[in-house]
């Protein structure tokens, strides 16, 4: 029985199931005039290049929207929700 590639592409996604090392892990995810996403070190698609100053703006961006979100969840918990609703309908 053939060996299976530990790496390479398919359907125009890369992947990667060979043993990462430390050198490896880091020198992937800081690749200084790459795009804004690189192939992953380990697994199956892409990751954030942190040399690109385009993922510092995602990382931000999810950042803001999860705090976001986090806070509108506390607020909620916060309000009672069992009080009544006045409906006004005009014909």
């Amino acid at each position: 029985m053939a060996d299976k590639p530990q790496s390479g592409e398919l359907f125009g996604v890369p992947y990667n199931f060979e043993r990462p090392s430390i050198g490896r892990m880091l020198s992937a995810y800081w690749q200084p005039g790459e795009g804004m996403l690189v192939e992953k070190p380990f697994g199956v698609g892409y990751t954030l290049n942190l040399a690109n100053w385009r993922s510092w703006v995602v990382l931000l961006v999810a950042g803001g929207l999860y705090y976001q979100q986090s806070q509108s969840a506390k607020k909620a918990d916060e309000e009672p929700a069992d009080e009544p609703v006045e409906v006004l309908v005009d014909d």
